[in-house]
């Protein structure tokens, strides 16, 4: 009998049950609930989703080849909040693909608003030689409305990652630690099982360690607080 995706990441999860079992990133088309119901089940499996969504206008994404609606990612983005609440979920988005206007552009920033991501890859539209895109459109939108696009994207983003951040304030996490802060050696660097960046004091910890962090204040980036 054939193996599926979902199949396979639980055989993996059973392996050892105390190591974290991440997967980097998924097409939105590939998320059915058998899926999130099986990294609901099973604690090791990180609760993080990478959903590249690229656009929120229908007419963009159909040019972009791809091979779902906003509608179909919308309710993906329901589905993962109705079955694992506590899943973090991230994104990618092209401001500024060929022939966008301001009401695609819009269409985008409504998404980003609906599905509340936690963080985002965001880039501006540039032509590649030999893509798809290069060999059928005209990269007709000027470059300093893509820049102003990417711009009210990052804004809109910032405050979307702070927002879901605040959330964490109070809340104990168990971190993976990875190393030592990029701005201090008195403190360690890691991550939740949500993919969420936490620093704390440290001593006495290495990497690779599991600890207990309770998340005493924030930026848009980064969990800040002390093991518990």
């Amino acid at each position: 009998s054939s193996t599926g995706f979902p199949e396979l990441l639980e055989r993996v999860a059973l392996l050892n049950p105390s190591l974290r079992v991440r997967f980097s990133t998924s097409n939105p088309k590939d998320i059915s609930d058998k899926l999130l119901h099986t990294i609901s089940k099973h604690r090791n499996i990180c609760r993080h989703i990478h959903l590249p969504a690229q656009s929120g206008s229908n007419r963009i994404l159909n040019l972009m080849n791809r091979e779902y609606t906003r509608e179909w990612y919308l309710e993906r983005i329901d589905a993962i909040k109705r079955i694992i609440p506590d899943c973090s979920v991230s994104t990618d988005m092209i401001a500024g693909f060929c022939t966008e206007t301001d009401e695609d552009h819009r269409q985008s920033l409504s998404l980003m608003e609906y599905a509340g991501f936690d963080f985002a890859y965001m880039f501006k539209y540039s032509e590649r030689p030999g893509t798809f895109a290069a060999r059928k459109y005209r990269d007709d939108v000027p470059e300093e409305v893509k820049d102003q696009r990417l711009k009210e994207m990052i804004a809109l983003q910032n405050r979307l990652s702070l927002k879901s951040k605040k959330q964490d304030v109070g809340r104990i996490f168990e971190v993976l630690i990875e190393g030592y802060s990029k701005r201090s050696q008195s403190h360690l660097s890691g991550r939740t099982s949500q993919n969420k960046v936490v620093v704390f004091p440290g001593e006495g910890h290495k990497q690779g360690e599991y600890v207990n962090v309770l998340v005493e204040r924030c930026t848009s980036a980064t969990l800040i607080g002390r093991i518990f």
